[in-house]
């Protein structure tokens, strides 16, 4: 009989924010599929939870992904964890969950802490209708090609973006969509957040003279 796989989400930045179910779940489990097998052993430190991981990140999906799911049918039961937050949301877990759902394995979701929703939940922009976008191209033109295609959207849009870009990904913003209000999120959850509601413009003014931290 085949096992289970339990998409468990993780803190986004504060430790508090695990749910005992989730502490629950990855004590009995057999095994833990980490993006990132050296942060995931953090958090399995700060809990006491001693449990074989396996690594399943980007470069490494196909691969490992059979022999997950061979553990998987050969009746183990695994747990998916991501660096921080919700797997498959911007993550390769979608790839796991999705050759699960093929294959008719169970999947069982023990929710968390998300980046996106929290974002948007403190943002001050509409909440009734969203899309998240996740994060644009490296590509300038691939980019510029995504943000047309939203451009006409009339509900909150939702992206991830790293700090070290966020300046050519607001100019570009207010090239395509124009100017709107708009919210920044960074830290999340942990001592030092920051939301910043403020307009395109004003943000390419600010951060073309000051580099995000």
């Amino acid at each position: 009989m085949a096992g289970t796989l339990y998409v468990v989400g993780t803190p986004i930045g504060n430790l508090s924010d695990f749910s005992p179910r989730a502490v629950q779940t990855l004590q009995e489990v057999d095994f833990i599929a980490a993006e990132d097998t050296r942060v995931t052993q953090k958090l399995l430190n700060h809990f006491q939870i001693k449990k074989p991981m396996t690594s399943y990140y980007q470069h490494n999906l196909r691969e490992r992904g059979e022999e997950i799911l061979a553990r998987i049918e050969s009746g183990e039961n695994c747990a998916i964890v991501t660096d921080a937050g919700m797997p498959c949301i911007s993550d390769p877990g979608e790839d796991l969950v999705g050759l699960c759902a093929a294959r008719g394995i169970p999947t069982v979701v023990i929710p968390g802490p998300s980046a996106a929703i929290s974002a948007l939940a403190v943002s001050g922009l509409p909440t009734s209708r969203f899309c998240f976008e996740g994060f644009l191209s490296t590509n300038h033109k691939n980019r510029m090609e995504h943000l047309h295609q939203v451009a006409g959207d009339r509900h909150t849009l939702i992206f991830y973006e790293a700090p070290h870009k966020l300046i050519y990904t607001l100019q570009d913003m207010l090239e395509v969509l124009g100017d709107r209000r708009i919210a920044l999120c960074r830290e999340l959850t942990k001592l030092h957040e920051e939301v910043t509601k403020t307009t395109l413009s004003a943000a390419v003014e600010y951060y073309t003279q000051q580099a995000p931290r």
